[in-house]
């Protein structure tokens, strides 16, 4: 039987300037603090957040929108998940500055302190998520389960269909014709969307060692 887990989390939008990177920091002390989180992912999880509010902020958007902020924590802080929204085009890439540069290594830092990070689609809007998932020293890298609403699938989880583990490349939802709400999950391996209510449940593997998983 899948283990019940715990997942509290915050979204919240800050306008893009400087002084947003030391609020969305404080903004993660306090809610881990709140939270009774276990703090040994708190320093790293403000550096890894600063780098991405940091980016978000310097990249071009239409009419000045806001970076949005998500903050996820499973457990007690077995895994602390940020995701930073921006309406730019682009994707960021890591960079390999030489020792003279002093800018570009913002990506670096993330790719060192994050068990796993992406960029997706906004769910919602023009632009893009960029997302980082830390592991509390000692968390299980192995998969955790759990039984959840289609409507709260994410994309990089692993859902449980057909006999076998498929990562969710993107999810949006739809309206039926009788006026109820349903979510397509698309696959990462090319195969057919799902086409669920959004109340349906559903198997999806929390953690992982890279978040993709084979067949089983």
């Amino acid at each position: 039987m899948a283990e019940h887990l715990v997942i509290r989390e915050v979204d919240f939008r800050l306008s893009r300037c400087r002084s947003s990177v030391p609020r969305a920091r404080a903004a993660l002390r306090a809610k881990l603090g709140e939270w009774r989180a276990d703090q040994s992912v708190s320093g790293d999880g403000e550096l890894v957040l600063s780098e991405l509010v940091t980016n978000a902020v310097r990249v071009p958007v239409p009419g000045g929108r806001m970076v949005g902020v998500r903050i996820e924590c499973r457990g007690r802080g077995e895994l602390l998940r940020l995701e930073v929204s921006d309406a730019g085009a682009g994707r960021p890439e890591v960079r390999r500055p030489g020792e003279l540069d002093r800018d570009g290594r913002g990506l670096l830092l993330v790719e060192a302190l994050a068990h796993r990070w992406g960029v997706d689609e906004r769910r919602a809007g023009i632009g893009k998520t960029v997302w980082a998932e830390l592991l509390a020293p000692g968390a299980a890298t192995g998969p955790a389960e759990a039984q959840i609403a289609a409507v709260s699938v994410q994309p990089g989880q692993c859902v449980r269909v057909w006999g076998g583990w498929r990562m969710v490349r993107a999810v949006r939802s739809e309206r039926y014709a009788s006026g109820g709400l349903a979510v397509v999950i698309v696959l990462d391996d090319g195969g057919p969307a799902l086409r669920l209510h959004a109340a349906e449940s559903l198997t999806v593997r929390t953690t992982g060692p890279t978040g993709r998983a084979g067949a089983s």
